[in-house]
């Protein structure tokens, strides 16, 4: 029985087979395809988790970008919004954090600000800024690209109790506690102010 690609150690996969996996699911290759499988590959190594998609929901990785980055990350350590393994926390940094559910270990990868500016000096005679990020996002050592610190996972936004309560406002139906109070009354999130659409009037 042979063992697929996927199914694979991080160890036993060279950089291209992971990069390739990465652009195949995005759709074109970029800086950010890039800096997202060095990410993936340094918050699972820092864990000790060399086979993150065999290991269930054991992994959760928050995500603070909607960016390229992190559909190379959904790849590499299989974590999804379906199976809430892959959480988006939109602070517009391209960074993720990497839990361990079972130990509670925890490691946050920031892509260095100063990388991008040192790319030429990795990417010798690339005239085009996006082909030097990708090819010096691939040499940098971890330590000139990412910076990985420890940290803890405030409680609530891992252990979300399966419960679901209607706002007070629109009735809409709120699912794992996303509720809030608003002037004594349990309302969504949205109703609080926290809305990114508008409703449109009947014409």
């Amino acid at each position: 029985m042979t063992t697929s690609v996927v199914d694979m150690p991080l160890t036993g996969r060279n950089f291209d087979a992971l990069l390739t996996e990465a652009v195949r699911f995005h759709g074109h290759l970029c800086p950010g395809q890039v800096l997202g499988v060095r990410m993936a590959l340094a918050g699972c190594a820092a864990l000790g988790l060399d086979r993150p998609r065999s290991v269930g929901k054991r992994l959760v990785v928050f995500v603070e970008i909607d960016r390229c980055a992190t559909d190379a990350i959904q790849v590499v350590t299989g974590v999804s919004l379906g199976k809430r393994t892959l959480k988006h926390i939109d602070h517009g940094k391209m960074a993720a954090t990497f839990v361990d559910v079972v130990n509670g270990a925890a490691r946050r990868v920031v892509a260095r600000d100063d990388a991008r500016e040192r790319a030429s000096e990795w990417a010798p005679g690339e005239s085009d800024p996006r082909r030097t990020q990708v090819v010096a996002y691939r040499r940098m050592p971890d330590e000139l690209l990412l910076a990985i610190q420890p940290v803890t996972i405030r409680p609530g936004w891992l252990d979300r109790q399966r419960v679901r309560v209607s706002c007070a406002v629109c009735g809409e139906g709120i699912n794992y506690q996303r509720e809030v109070l608003a002037g004594g009354r349990v309302v969504c999130r949205a109703c609080a102010g926290h809305r990114y659409y508008a409703p449109l009037m009947p014409q």
